[in-house]
């Protein structure tokens, strides 16, 4: 079964790994897996987007407009902005919380988490939001979200990823020290579905 799940949030949240925990968990499986990231001005608090493509025959890493599976969104205004990639009945998980870009700040103009949760509501076939303070804050860390959003994603079977999956990718590819907090992160994600 081919599947594809698109990430996307800002820089410094944690997309790049979390694309690799999905890759490196789809490969376990036996699956052929393509990635690639658009990580343009990153550093400077702007859009990441990675895909993640995984099934017996892949050939190009990018996700076609109207195929992904899953949107995986640190952020609702970058799900709302990558939202034309996801497919007819396809699923959003998105954190509730809003990173206000530059650009809103600087015009002054609403920037509003609800709306652009409220849009894809109305536009997806499922809609999951976690509440990401709450799961960092419980976890112990700030830095935990990506980990948190791949519990949800494992929990609700959108990535054809188990959460035991899920958790053995986390074992295998983060820092021994970061471990305990991330299988908290992966668990209380899970919680939110």
């Amino acid at each position: 079964m081919n599947r594809s799940c698109l990430l996307c949030g800002v820089g410094g949240q944690g997309v790049v790994l979390a694309s690799r925990l999905i890759a490196y968990a789809a490969m376990e499986q036996g699956d052929f897996v393509r990635t690639t990231e658009t990580i343009g001005m990153a550093q400077r608090g702007g859009s990441v987007v990675s895909h993640v493509r995984a099934g017996e025959e892949v050939h190009s890493p990018l996700i076609p407009l109207g195929t992904a599976d899953v949107i995986l969104a640190f952020e609702p205004g970058e799900a709302v902005r990558a939202f034309p990639y996801l497919k007819e009945g396809g699923t959003v998980i998105t954190n509730s919380r809003t990173v206000k870009p530059v650009t809103a700040n600087l015009s002054g103009s609403g920037y509003s988490g609800e709306e652009m949760t409220e849009y894809l509501k109305k536009k997806a076939g499922k809609v999951i939001v976690l509440d990401g303070d709450e799961i960092c804050q419980k976890a112990g860390s700030p830095k935990v979200l990506n980990v948190a959003l791949l519990g949800a994603a494992a929990k609700s079977g959108v990535l054809g990823i188990t959460p035991e999956e899920m958790l053995d990718a986390v074992r295998k590819n983060v820092k021994e020290r970061f471990i305990a907090l991330n299988e908290r992160a992966l668990e209380l994600g899970g919680e939110q579905v």
